[in-house]
């Protein structure tokens, strides 16, 4: 099946819309930036967005829309939750009988069409509208209800404590005077403020990201990025100054990353701020990542994991040794569950380390090491260390290559307890995963006690969630139609407390592959995912939709979300 970029090269060229020399131009500019070839193309002037969107409606058969010039059906729209309409970026426009007609850029995308009918119950056909005009129109009817309470402090502010430094400035400023400016009571407010009201709305990480005309601020709050009220560009430069030397960072330096961390005590709880700073083409970007002691929760009972699923873990971390791995993409609760995993058998008696890449919590009793590969301090050679340290349980922040992946191993094969992280998206993926880093099979199923794969669900809000009938063959097409049981199914509504979202906070749900004897034979046999997966469900595993669903029946999180961040289990 082709791609919107192929398929879109294909016609341009075929069209004559655009030369050879300027397709290669644009594809140039798209491995190295990213982002939509069809955008590029418009950026670089070598096609207006009019003339590609007729270009593409002929080439691809399907019919265009100017959006702006059509008048939409409310109860339509209603059709579509405002989170997938602004995640997928498109509009629903018409409904005739079981077809459900939507305005995308993308017409081509099979995996939004394909959610789609999963969450309509519909068919989905697809016309062809500008990405201008789907945007517009998703700010209209779609309007982000996000109070920002740095909107409301700002007003508090005079506009010309705001003007600090002059743009055409910035460049020339000289470290001393920086210095000064970063010491003067304006930016420093301004910096406390954002800090402070990414604490008080729960977010995870706060991005600070310079855009051409203007600074950007962006909380994580409960997983999903939600922009405030943008600053002055001329804020710029102080703040992302204020921020490094809060750090201890070089202020002087901006060509090249750098990483720190600081902490603040804000209303008598200490708070830990990780800092990565980025160069980009308009300025540094600064990533804060929040680790706030009060709301941190080591302990194996408060992952939200279900009782089952926890007496596992629980038989797999008592065991005398072997190796545990916890995996998951970016930000599904990783680390939260190694902490607690480590806490659950921290004894006086035993002797605990951890190579981490930063340590993100402290705990009393654990010797913790900060990996710094510009010294030579790698996950390998720590772990060549602390094997003469006589350590009972080891963890180690994350197995990126073969070097840390082979100690490891070895470790748990001479009477280790070793706990590790792995970037993949399936238990069973990650004992394929580790055959494909090079590690013997054999070695595998000695040493593996079992996998945990996790992510993060929002917990739909106490106060306004709603009830409501989804319909029958999404019902069935989940395996959830349970005859006479009856299931009371719940929906996103918003309110002030959840800041109009409808969700309020996160809870993990997880799926756990014990390695047994037969799970083994399979790793000997370099067997499939498939086939790894077909006999631990037979076994009893629960995958994470499973998972998931269980939280749906609770009452604990919606459908909504179980689709939005797991997949069908084949």
């Amino acid at each position: 099946m082709y791609s919107l970029k192929e398929r879109l090269t294909e016609i341009l060229i075929k069209d004559g819309i655009i030369s050879e020399a300027q397709l290669k131009k644009a594809l140039k500019i798209h491995k190295q930036k990213g982002g939509m070839l069809k955008r590029i193309l418009v950026e670089q002037g070598f096609v207006n967005e009019k003339d590609l969107m007729a270009a593409l409606s002929q080439g691809l058969g399907i019919p265009p829309i100017m959006l702006s010039r059509f008048k939409l059906d409310e109860e339509i729209l209603k059709l579509i939750p405002r989170g997938l309409a602004r995640k997928y970026q498109i509009v629903p426009v018409s409904r005739v009988g079981n077809v459900l007609t939507i305005a995308t850029a993308d017409p081509l995308n099979v995996f939004v069409i394909d959610d789609l009918k999963s969450i309509t119950g519909l068919e989905v056909g697809t016309i062809i509208a500008s990405e201008k005009d789907v945007q517009d129109v998703i700010e209209q009817y779609y309007p982000e209800d996000t109070h920002s309470a740095l909107e409301e402090l700002m007003k508090d502010m005079k506009s010309e404590d705001l003007q600090i430094i002059k743009e055409e400035e910035v460049e020339r400023i000289d470290s001393a005077r920086l210095y000064k400016l970063i010491e003067e009571a304006p930016v420093v407010k301004l910096t406390n403020m954002i800090l402070e009201n990414g604490i008080k709305a729960r977010a995870s990480d706060i991005l600070i990201e310079p855009m051409e005309n203007f600074l950007r601020i962006r909380y994580r709050v409960d997983g999903v990025l939600k922009e405030i009220e943008s600053l002055p560009k001329n804020t710029q430069e102080t703040i992302v100054s204020r921020i490094k030397v809060m750090s201890q960072l070089n202020i002087a330096e901006r060509r090249l990353p750098q990483d720190g961390r600081f902490k603040l005590n804000i209303n008598n709880n200490e708070v830990d701020f990780r800092v990565s700073i980025l160069p980009s083409s308009h300025g540094e970007k600064v990533a804060l990542r929040i680790l706030d002691k009060s709301t941190a929760m080591l302990d194996i009972e408060k992952l939200g994991f279900e009782k089952d699923s926890r007496e596992i873990m629980i038989k797999c971390i008592t065991r005398p040794h072997g190796m545990i791995l916890v995996c998951g993409p970016t930000g599904s609760g990783k680390t939260t569950t190694m902490y607690s995993l480590l806490k659950y058998v921290h004894d006086p008696e035993k002797n605990l380390i951890t190579v981490e890449d930063p340590v993100e919590y402290q705990i009393q009793g654990v010797n913790q090491v900060t990996v710094r590969s510009e010294v030579g301090l790698t996950f390998a050679s720590s772990l060549r260390s602390i094997l003469r340290q006589d350590p009972d349980v080891i963890m180690i922040g994350e197995i990126r290559d073969f070097d840390t992946v082979d100690i490891a191993i070895k470790s748990a094969l001479t009477g280790h307890l070793v706990l590790s992280t792995l970037h993949t998206t399936t238990a069973c993926g990650s004992v394929v995963r580790l055959v494909n880093m090079g590690v013997e099979p054999f070695l595998i199923s000695a040493s593996l006690v079992g996998i945990v794969v996790q992510r993060l669900i929002r917990k739909l809000c106490p106060k306004c969630k709603e009830p409501y009938e989804p319909l029958d063959t999404l019902i069935t097409k989940l395996g959830m139609d349970h005859g006479e049981k009856k299931i009371t199914f719940y929906k996103p509504k918003g309110c002030e407390q959840c800041m109009n979202t409808g969700y309020s906070g996160r809870i993990g749900i997880c799926e756990i592959l014990m390695v047994d004897q037969s799970i083994k034979e399979l790793i000997l046999k370099k067997a499939r995912e498939s086939e790894i997966k077909e006999q631990a469900r037979k076994a009893g595993m629960r995958t994470l939709r499973e998972a998931g669903l269980v939280k749906v029946t609770q009452g604990i999180t919606s459908l909504e979300e179980i689709l939005r961040v797991t997949v069908a289990d084949e």
